[in-house]
This record gives structure tokens, sequence and C-alpha cells, in this order.
């Protein structure tokens, strides 16, 4: 999505945080529009399948999981492919596959004609154009703006996303409300066919991809994004620490809230308030990313807000009835918000330092597949402790070993410059 010239990008950057050029600004606009579209959407197919569909639990959970794990799967030769074609026309073809697939949801509504398989099938679709989608867009960010403008687009980027968060479910469940179970999925239908326009209105030249590639597709290609992470010892421990930090935090998800809406008896309201209202913290903790680098160091900041994000999920193992319970839930959840709002714009920053231009689509999508395929693991792993110790039990082992993941975060910060042909040419 590298649509104007390096010059023009430097050119137009604000040192201090200002602007960071009329390219990132419509890519920013295209992520804001599919982001609010997206949670807006949060959680509707479990509910289609629930109240249109009739699915008991077991099939509500094999959509969830198949859809993450099978979509997953699909997008691993989707990586390496990306990295050798235009990433514009990548991200725009990925945006307007999400919008036919998922419109089809409400058109076999209209019609009667809705199923599982369909739901299944579409899910699959969303998931793997999601990952070529944030390979392509990764690559595209580094050549849209200069290495000193990277913290900066990452925070908008966190920032968007703990808005959208917030208000996103709330709105999309009073729209259910108002006019039906499948309104959610044509609005993030119409959001992505909006992002694809705010691409394509990026403008200009994209630079042409590394190199030419016209043989076919190896399967040793496949796992080239993997074997760079792991061959790297700066990269290597960060994978490992955020895919299994993640993986923990949203198996813990589903246990939360059997434990808050079954066992305590909170009405929905209140467990959508309690998660609801933390991601203020992601707010602030965005726009405190930047200002704490600069006085801080990358690194330290990296390690401090690592390890913070992992002292507050064992604390939702305490969580009691009542005002005192929702109180508890809230602090926990704001806590590790924040943190997660510093770190995530300094990791995302730090992982496009340290990856060469021509390696940025394969090393996204190898990190993208591990994380989605780890949490599916976890998730159904956390299920059968959940089934085997207790509800709450499950949530404190989750946070327990979410204690020990700070040994995996880098012992150092990255000093070393990359190599020449890994100068800013087309990022992500």
């Amino acid at each position: 999505m590298s649509g104007v010239t390096k010059a023009e990008t430097v050119g137009s950057d604000v040192v201090g945080g200002g602007s960071l050029g009329r390219g990132f600004g419509w890519l920013w606009t295209a992520y804001t529009v599919s982001t609010f579209g997206t949670r807006l959407a949060f959680d509707a197919f479990p509910l289609i399948a629930v109240v249109v569909l009739d699915a008991g639990p077991g099939r509500v959970a094999a959509l969830a999981a198949a859809g993450l794990a099978v979509g997953a799967v699909v997008a691993v030769p989707l990586g390496p492919w990306v990295e050798f074609r235009r990433k514009r026309p990548v991200m725009i073809a990925t945006d307007l596959v999400r919008c036919a697939v998922l419109l089809s949801v409400p058109l076999a509504y209209a019609f009667g004609r809705l199923g599982f398989a369909q739901l299944l099938v579409v899910s699959v679709v969303v998931a793997a154009a999601d990952i070529t989608f944030r390979a392509a867009a990764g690559s595209c960010l580094k050549g849209l703006v200069p290495p000193s403008g990277l913290l900066a687009a990452n925070g908008r980027f966190e920032a968007t996303t703990w808005t959208a968060t917030m208000l996103g479910p709330p709105v999309g469940g009073a729209a259910i409300g108002l006019f039906g179970p499948v309104v959610t999925v044509a609005v993030d239908a119409v959001s992505h066919l909006l992002s694809a326009l705010g691409i394509r209105a990026i403008g200009g030249g994209e630079p042409p991809p590394p190199r030419s590639r016209k043989d076919r597709l190896r399967a040793g290609d496949l796992l080239d994004g993997w074997r760079y992470v792991l061959g790297s010892p700066a990269l290597r421990p960060l994978l490992l620490n955020t895919v299994l930090v993640n993986a923990l935090i949203m198996a813990t998800s589903p246990l939360l809230a059997v434990l808050m809406l079954g066992e305590l008896g909170f009405a929905p309201w209140q467990y959508g308030l309690a998660f609801a209202v933390p991601c203020l913290g992601g707010l602030v903790g965005s726009r405190l990313a930047r200002p704490l680098v600069a006085r801080f160091g990358e690194h330290r900041v990296l390690v401090v807000s690592g390890v913070l994000r992992v002292c507050w999920p064992v604390g939702l193992a305490f969580v009691g009835p009542g005002t005192a319970g929702l109180v508890l839930v809230m602090v926990v959840e704001f806590g590790l918000i924040t943190s997660v709002g510093v770190y995530n714009p300094v990791f995302a920053t730090r992982r496009l330092e340290l990856t060469p231009a021509d390696r940025v689509a394969r090393t996204l999508s190898a990190w993208t597949i591990s994380g989605k395929l780890t949490t599916a693991a976890l998730t159904a792993v956390w299920g059968l402790l959940a089934g085997l110790t207790g509800t709450r039990t499950a949530v404190a082992l989750a946070g327990a070993v979410m204690l020990a993941t700070p040994l995996l975060l880098p012992r150092r910060g990255h000093v070393s410059a990359l190599p020449a042909r890994s100068a800013p040419a087309g990022d992500g």
C-alpha cells in the first residue's frame, strides 16, 4: 500500500508526532473503518449460530476454533506469495473478498438459505484473508512511513483498536436488538469495501516487490517466515513471548464468561461493562508509548511493559459476586490493557525495525499464523482444564503461567543495523 514516494513520505513527516503523510492518513482511515466494522460484528457468528440455527455449545465452539485454525492453515502459502507482489492490490483484493463472503450471510438469511456450513466456510475465508491483509499491510506501512515515524504510526493503530473495542460491541448489540441478528455482519462487509476504497485513495506509485519471481512457489518457501524469525536472536524471543501471552489471555476469555455470567450471576450488561470501560486503558497506554520511549529508550519500555502486562491476569481468579467483584475485574483489566497499550506499539515497531523489507510479508504472515494456531490450541486445552479442575482454577493456572513469560523477553536491546537490502522500502 506504498502509494507515495520515499521523498514525499519523509518530506511530509513532522518530527514530534504530527502528520505522517497523506498516504499514511488514508491507510489509517482504511484501518479505522474496517476495525470499527469488525468490532461492531464482534461474536456475530456464534450469536447467529445460536439464535438462527439453534446450534448447541459444541457446534458454536467448533465454529470458532475451526475458523481460526483452518483459516490459519489456508494462509500458510499466502505469506511467501504476498512477499513478491505489490502490496496495495493484495490489500484491496483481500478487503473485497471479505466484503463478498460476509455479504453472503445476510443474503442467505434473507432468502431462508443460511446454514451452519456456510458460516464455517465464511469464517475460514475471512480468517485467511485477514492474515494475508496483515502481511501486506505491514510491508505497506514500512514503505509509507520513515523509521522515525513507525512508533507514532503504530501508536495510532493501537489507539484505534482500543477505541473500536470499547465502542463496537455495545453498539453492535444494540443494532442487533433493533434490526436483527445479521445486521452487524452486513455493516462489517461494507466496512471492508470502504477500507478498499481508502487504500485505493492513497494514490501515487508503489515501489516494485523486492525481486521478480516467476517460478512456482516451492514447498520450502512456505517456511521462510518461520526460518527467519526462529533464526533471529532478536525476533525469536519476541515471537515466543507475544504468541504465548496473547494466546493465554484469549484462552481464558470464554472461561471468564462462564465464571461471571454463570457461577457468579452477573447480568450481561455488567459483564459487558466490566470489559468495555477498561479499554480506556488502551488509549492511555498507546498515548504513553512514544513519550516513554523518548525518555527511557525502546528496549527498557518494551521489557517493563512486557512484564507489567502479565502481572494482572492472575487477579481474575479472585473475582467474587456483587459490586466488589465487578470493580476487581475492571481494575485488573484496566491495568492489563494499559500495559498492553504501551507494549504493542513498541513491540510492533521493534519487529519492523528488525525485519528486512524483503521479508516483512513472510515474517508477519508466519507470526499471525503462529498466534492463531496457538490461541486455538490453548483455548481447547484450557477448556479441558476447566472441566477437570474448575473454571476458577483454570483461570488461576493461566495467570500463573503468564507470570513466567517475561523469561522469554529479549535480554538486550537491538543495536546492530539491518543489512543494506533492508533499508526502508516496503515494510510493515
